[in-house]
């Protein structure tokens, strides 16, 4: 398939095509318009920046002072991956069931696992391979929050009758490559 099923529209994403030796795209200080985001209350703010910054390689985009410490902190990954963590006004309880995904890439993967695991202060779960031809590891910060780090598998390593799907329900669509 050649990698086909990632061929879904003209839309650039920063993400890159799941292939050997694909390289992370480069974190940005750009200021734009972000079409989506998170926001995270959290008990203690320096520990979960900290966790995001030091084990899971987000930058400190920049933080917002407030009248008796920062009033948030902005962090970014990759573009379009930007999580807003803001000091909790009450008891920090993280939502049931609710998870944030970020892309990664797939050669990445254990080093996103092994540096979030020397750096503690969280738990680190996998990394695993999906049914749906991803590997994934799962995070949870200081507060509870769940953010799972999720590569695309290169073709060699995915499961063909997953991806065969896949290609047929983009052919149904009429978003297959010819």
């Amino acid at each position: 398939m050649g990698g086909k099923i990632w061929e879904v529209s003209a839309i650039q994403s920063p993400v890159p095509v799941p292939r050997s030796g694909a390289p992370a795209p480069q974190v940005t200080r750009a200021i734009y318009g972000m079409p989506m985001f998170a926001t995270f209350e959290v008990a203690d703010l320096d520990a979960t920046v900290a966790w995001y910054v030091d084990a899971l390689g987000f930058i400190d985009l920049f933080t917002v002072p407030g009248p008796s410490g920062p009033a948030l902190v902005h962090l970014r990954r990759w573009q379009f991956q930007d999580l807003v963590v803001r000091p909790a006004t009450g008891s920090v309880s993280p939502g049931t069931g609710c998870t944030i995904s970020f892309a990664a890439v797939y050669e990445d993967i254990d080093a996103v696992a092994e540096r979030a695991r020397s750096h503690g202060g969280g738990r680190v779960d996998g990394p695993v391979d999906t049914p749906w031809n991803t590997q994934d590891v799962t995070t949870t910060d200081p507060d509870g929050h769940v953010v799972i780090f999720t590569a695309a598998r290169p073709e060699h390593l995915a499961d063909p009758a997953f991806s065969e799907q896949m290609q047929r329900w983009n052919e149904k669509h009429g978003l297959a490559s010819h």
